[in-house]
């Protein structure tokens, strides 16, 4: 697959860097691993038996918000058997990702298939300057939190192609997507859906010290637009210097890119011409203050019908550019073809359909079983006894949210449990909640690339596997290492500056209380 890191090409022997080791290691160790399938059904036993084990022991947290008392849930007693049984078909119907990514992946599928995604590369990226074309797939990725974890799905696998055709790794193209995407996921140039997200729970828990508190969802937007200039010249790195370098030379077959034809120009016309009617129609819809697609009550676009249909939004965004070129440029003929077309775009999804079945089931009974709420509040409280202060106390902060993040994966779920011990805890100390909510921030996100508890792993896996079907967890976990330990080392030490000069992190949003 790839070439060992650690040889030159002239084939003189050279010792690998620790880090080098350290990743070889870890890829050694995870491919030993059986098929993620298989893994993700033992570590569903295992959730099973762990929740009768600590049920027995009575294992019980304090929730901090609610002053409810959280146990841990036996799913192998009476009760805990029919939930399973009779929740087994909606965990699986009612995964988030599953629906998401074979909706996108109708419309990206039927792009690639008609051609319209190799005609455009031809066209556009491939020709434009060699330098510009990473930072652009990666300010891209940062950006794409702006459209939920649609752009989890979607943009991976088209700088996979991308590096395809450009004669590079596609794997190192679809890892970098998938890293930057999750990596940076709250870093951004504009105020996304996340902030008043997150910003909900933050000031219902900063109202439990101070009733008076009222802040705005954009109380970090200017540490986040710092953020996004930070992480993106890292990620270029990891990818050039760290990624591709061990990955080596793709040895696996690449669709080679001919000069654009005749009938290609015109299916690029036409294709272009169907997308511009379709972006003018969509903010018709959303431009004026009463757009359709604007939240009915407020008027508003961040919490709005446009930003929870984005899915479907984006799914004709890519399918009617792909009919207008595939009809324009030859390669669809009638409707007859239209639907080959779709079934063969969807034909590849049947792995991933069972890897969801079954990380679908982890998943849920791991959030039936209370664990991870739990796990949460006993290393909130453990962190809180330790006595930091200052900078020592959020660097400690961020460490405990990360490796929370690795076992729930889901932004808001975490902060809805962190928020009403550590905002409380830290306006007490006369810090602001928007510098506690901030450190979440970070902390989410820089173990999202590496967790498997993030639904969209397994769909990364599978788009891996076009590539190099023997391709296993280790490896890719090993890829992706390298950005969470970039990030994490970047964005903490941009935190840690930005603490200690005092900036304003946002709009009405600072370090200390006024």
């Amino acid at each position: 697959m790839a070439k060992l890191a650690g040889v030159e090409e002239l084939g003189h022997p050279k010792k690998p860097s620790f880090f080098q080791r350290m990743l070889n290691g870890v890829e050694k160790a995870g491919n030993k691993l059986p098929d993620p399938v298989t893994l993700f059904a033992i570590f569903t036993v295992l959730i099973l038996i762990a929740s009768a084990i600590f049920a027995v022991l009575g294992t019980s947290a304090v929730h901090p918000g609610t002053g409810e008392t959280i146990k841990v849930v036996n799913l192998l007693n009476a009760e805990g058997i029919r939930s399973i049984v009779t929740t087994l078909v909606p965990n699986f119907t009612g995964f988030p990702p599953l629906g998401m990514v074979l909706v996108v992946m109708l419309g990206v599928g039927l792009a690639e298939s008609t051609g319209l995604v190799t005609s455009f590369m031809k066209t556009t990226i491939l020709n434009a300057p060699v330098k510009i074309i990473l930072p652009t797939i990666l300010l891209i990725a940062v950006l794409g939190n702006t459209a939920a974890d649609a752009a989890q799905v979607v943009l991976p696998p088209i700088a996979a192609m991308i590096f395809a055709a450009l004669g590079r790794n596609p794997i190192a193209g679809l890892v970098a997507g998938y890293a930057t995407v999750t990596g940076a996921f709250s870093a951004n140039l504009i105020v996304s859906m996340l902030d008043p997200l997150l910003f909900g729970f933050t000031q219902s828990s900063a109202q439990m010290i101070d009733s008076s508190y009222v802040g705005n969802p954009a109380v970090n937007w200017y540490f986040m637009i710092a953020s996004t200039f930070v992480l993106i010249p890292v990620a270029a790195f990891v990818t050039t210097k760290i990624v591709e370098p061990r990955l080596g030379t793709f040895q696996g077959e690449v669709e080679k890119l001919e000069k654009t034809t005749p009938e290609e120009k015109r299916g690029l016309l036409w294709a272009g011409i169907s997308l511009a009617a379709y972006t003018a129609l969509i903010l018709w819809l959303v431009v004026p203050e009463n757009g359709i697609l604007r939240d009915p009550e407020t008027n508003g676009i961040i919490v709005s019908p446009f930003m929870t249909g984005i899915v479907p939004i984006m799914l004709f965004g890519f399918l009617i550019p792909a009919l207008a070129y595939g009809f324009a440029s030859g390669s669809l003929k009638n409707d007859k073809d239209v639907a080959e077309h779709l079934g063969k775009a969807m034909a590849g999804m049947g792995g991933y359909i069972v890897l969801a079945f079954v990380a679908a089931q982890m998943i849920s009974f791991f959030g039936m079983s209370n664990l991870g709420p739990i796990i949460a509040i006993k290393g909130a409280a453990f962190l809180k006894g330790i006595g930091f202060e200052g900078l020592s106390l959020f660097l400690g902060f961020i460490v405990i949210a990360a490796l929370i993040n690795l076992l729930i994966a889901s932004a808001s779920a975490k902060w809805a449990l962190l928020a009403p011990v550590f905002v409380p805890m830290f306006m007490l100390m006369g810090y602001d909640p928007a510098v506690t909510q901030v450190a979440y921030r970070v902390a989410d996100s820089i173990t999202n690339p590496i967790t498997p508890m993030l639904a969209y792993f397994a769909i990364l896996l599978t788009f891996a596997k076009k590539y190099d079907k023997n391709i296993g967890i280790g490896t890719l976990i090993a890829t992706l290492l390298p950005y969470s330990i970039a990030f994490a080392i970047f964005w903490i030490i941009l935190f840690s500056i930005w603490f200690l000069l005092g900036l304003p992190l946002g709009p009405g949003g600072g370090i200390m209380l006024p």
